[in-house]
C-alpha cells in the first residue's frame, strides 16, 4: 500500500445508494472531515469478507463507538447497488455506511488494488482496515493474503486503538 500511518487520504468519489434507492456521490475527505472513522473491508459478497471481516464491524460496533469512532465505512471495489444488498444481506442496518468504488480510484489512489484476474475477480482491493481522524490515517493494518482476516479484524484492530 501506498498510504501509510500519518499521511492523509487522498479526495476520492465514492458511490452509495440512499434511502429513496438513488446514485449519490460523496467525497471520502467529507465523510472524514472532523470525524474519527474506520475503513475498509473490501470484498463484497466475498467469503472471508462476508464471514468474518464485516460481521466482526457489525458485531463490534458499539466498542468501537465507545472507543471514540464515529462512524464505520465499509468500501469495497463494487457499484452502489451491490453493497447495498450487500449490507442488507449482512443487515448493517445503521451501523455501517455501505459505499462503493466501482472505478478504483480510492483504492488505486492509496494503493491498494490487487490483480485477482487469475481467479475471475480483475482488479480488486487488498483486504485492509484503518483508523481515520480527520483524514489523516492514525493506524493502518493490511493483510497479506486477501483471503486472511486477522490484523484487520474488528476484534484485533479494536483491541489497539
Amino acid at each position: 500500500m501506498k498510504i501509510k500511518k500519518g499521511d492523509k487520504l487522498p479526495g476520492s468519489e465514492l458511490f452509495y445508494l440512499d434511502q429513496n434507492n438513488d446514485v449519490k456521490k460523496i467525497d471520502i475527505l467529507d465523510l472524514c472531515k472532523g470525524k474519527t472513522i474506520i475503513l475498509g473491508m473490501p470484498g463484497a459478497f466475498t467469503k472471508t469478507c462476508s464471514a468474518l471481516h464485516l460481521p466482526g464491524y457489525i458485531k463490534n460496533y458499539d466498542l468501537a463507538i465507545k472507543k471514540g469512532v464515529s462512524k464505520i465505512v465499509c468500501i469495497a471495489v463494487n457499484d452502489p447497488n451491490v453493497m447495498k444488498a450487500w449490507g442488507e444481506n449482512q443487515n448493517t442496518e445503521n451501523k455501517i455506511f455501505m459505499a462503493g468504488d466501482p472505478f478504483l480510484k480510492f483504492t488505486q489512489a492509496i494503493g491498494a488494488e490487487v490483480d485477482k484476474s487469475e481467479k475471475g475477480l480483475g482488479i480488486r482491493s487488498n483486504r485492509y482496515t484503518m483508523l481515520v481522524e480527520d483524514s489523516e490515517v492514525k493506524k493502518l493494518e493490511v493483510e497479506t493474503e486477501t483471503a486472511t482476516c486477522k490484523l484487520s479484524s474488528a476484534e484485533n484492530f479494536l483491541k489497539s486503538i
